[in-house]
């Protein structure tokens, strides 16, 4: 079973790490990754620019609307995304229990609905 684990983190600690305290945070994220592709549970991941860069999407009155930012104005950003292979929910959240950046802020897990044409 896939199960998307949404990375969210408070950018205001993500600043004001110090560069070589991001790269740190980095190269562990990516020691991770490569230990879940050992484990043959990786499928993918990636990291995201800071919530300043996004836009978002509407659609009001039969016309898409474009504003910046994310979705909501929260404390928190989604960050990045890790999509794994795990047996169950119990078993995705003891994976995403090991999430480097979980320092930052939070990791929502969830399953992956794959759609199929009927």
């Amino acid at each position: 079973m896939k199960f998307l684990c949404i990375v969210y983190q408070d950018e205001r600690i993500a600043n004001a790490m110090s560069k070589a305290e991001r790269q740190e945070l980095d190269n562990v994220s990516l020691d991770h990754d490569e230990s879940l592709r050992k484990s043959g549970r990786y499928i993918h991941s990636n990291a995201l620019q800071f919530a300043d860069t996004a836009r978002t999407l509407r659609l009001q009155n039969g016309k898409v609307v474009v504003t910046d930012g994310p979705f909501a104005e929260t404390r928190e950003q989604v960050g990045g995304y890790i999509l794994l292979e795990a047996q169950d929910m119990n078993e995705a959240i003891q994976l995403a229990s090991t999430i480097p950046p979980l320092r930052l802020g939070g990791i929502e897990i969830r399953p992956v609905q794959e759609l199929k044409h009927s």
